[in-house]
């Protein structure tokens, strides 16, 4: 039985790639910021809330098939954007995107990915199904992000997502304990690690100082794949501070395809990210990775879905380990979720395999769920399922105060 097989659900799948991957990889993907109150706060919001199921209801002719900007999806999920699938397994941002072709969902290239997109969209975009979104940190030499977009249309993709939620450099402390730098600069700690890992390194690490060297930004201009983040110079290239909204003016008038803006958790924000022709915003908390005190993005999405209404598509990322966490998400007042830790780690399992091992773990719970729930289709899934009272959930009272 291979280590797939073994892995019944994303749990599992996590218990897997921490066995395979170095430790400062694995807690590159598996951490937040600072003490982890956000990444723990993520899981304990979608733990909290409590759903009733439905008898005797004819459920057998259901689905979980949706559309998405006008185009059909197979389930409510797209792939997020993670920099670290090409340290998971060798061109991991390729795997992660065949996987998401298969299974009939979006995949987002991360700007730091360390595979080229011309490359993705030749291999998992629309010419073999795959639908292409293109994530963009916005850099302070504003000429750099403009070629990048430029360069993501020529490629095919359909949607801009533009990060709004990065304005400074993350305080992750375990990443300079664990001797890990991006780009990829193994020190004597981080050499050290990579040692007591030979399949990676072997399957990995080999793969890309066969072929291109040492692992870089296959996105980024030519004379800044090895940029360096933690050099004053190449801070001062890259920092994103001085973004607003004049930005985002900009970047709707330079992209014809669908605009997104992801690291939304105010109402008045998204509010206003209509103003500016964006089409979807995504309610997230990067993960917990950025500001540790953040609010938990499914405890905003109630207020954030109730102020903009139809008027553009929401989408919830941040915490999403389970096919429930999707209804939650939905009967909250998202249209869809984005995933990145739960299919990272079944990429750092398995490749291709690996991941789309994951997704069909969530998709099977969603339908688990939506079964239990009574709903025959996603547009069924609404507030009706939620349990509230003294013992039910926070959530539950504030969304039936806004209808």
């Amino acid at each position: 039985m291979s280590a797939l097989d073994r892995c019944l659900n994303v749990y599992d799948l996590r218990a897997a790639a921490k066995r395979r991957l170095p430790k400062a990889v694995f807690e590159f993907v598996d951490r937040g910021s600072e003490d982890g109150i956000a990444v723990a706060n993520n899981r304990n919001a979608f733990e909290g809330i409590k759903l009733r199921h439905r008898a005797l209801v004819d459920v057998s002719g259901r689905s979980m098939a949706t559309t998405l900007f006008g185009k059909p999806v197979s389930l409510p999920m797209a792939i997020a954007p993670t920099g670290a699938a090409g340290l998971c397994w060798h061109e991991g941002e390729l795997e992660l995107a065949k996987a998401a072709a298969k299974a009939k969902i979006p995949f987002t290239l991360a700007t730091g990915a360390m595979t080229s997109m011309e490359k993705i969209a030749k291999e998992a975009g629309p010419g073999v199904g795959g639908r292409l979104w293109f994530q963009l940190y916005v850099w302070n030499k504003r000429e750099m992000s403009y070629q990048l977009i430029e360069r993501a249309h020529r490629a095919g993709f359909e949607a801009l997502i533009v990060t709004v939620d990065t304005i400074v450099p993350p305080n992750r402390e375990y990443n300079t304990h664990n001797g890990f730098l991006l780009p990829f600069t193994p020190n004597l700690t981080f050499t050290l690690d990579i040692m007591r890992h030979p399949v990676w390194f072997t399957n990995v690490l080999m793969k890309y100082f066969t072929t291109i060297g040492m692992p870089r930004n296959e996105n980024y201009p030519d004379e800044y794949k090895r940029l360096n983040r933690n050099d004053p110079g190449s801070y001062e290239l890259t920092r994103q501070d001085s973004l607003d909204w004049e930005d985002i003016r900009i970047f709707r008038d330079k992209w014809p395809g669908i605009l997104m803006i992801k690291g939304i958790n105010r109402p008045d924000d998204a509010v206003k990210a209509i103003e500016y022709g964006v089409d979807g915003i995504v309610v997230s908390n990067h993960g917990g990775r950025n500001m540790d005190s953040v609010v938990a993005s499914v405890d905003v999405l109630p207020e954030i879905a109730e102020a903009v209404g139809e008027r553009l598509t929401v989408i919830l990322d941040s915490g999403v380990r389970r096919g429930s966490d999707i209804a939650k998400a939905l009967a909250l007042g998202a249209k869809a979720v984005l995933t990145g830790r739960a299919t990272l780690y079944g990429t750092a399992v398995g490749g291709e395999a690996g991941a789309f091992k994951a997704i069909n773990l969530i998709r099977n719970e969603l339908d688990k769920t939506m079964a239990y729930t009574g709903c025959r289709s996603v547009d069924e899934v609404t507030t009706d399922i939620f349990f509230g009272g003294r013992q039910g959930n926070r959530l539950f009272d504030r969304v039936m105060d806004t209808v």
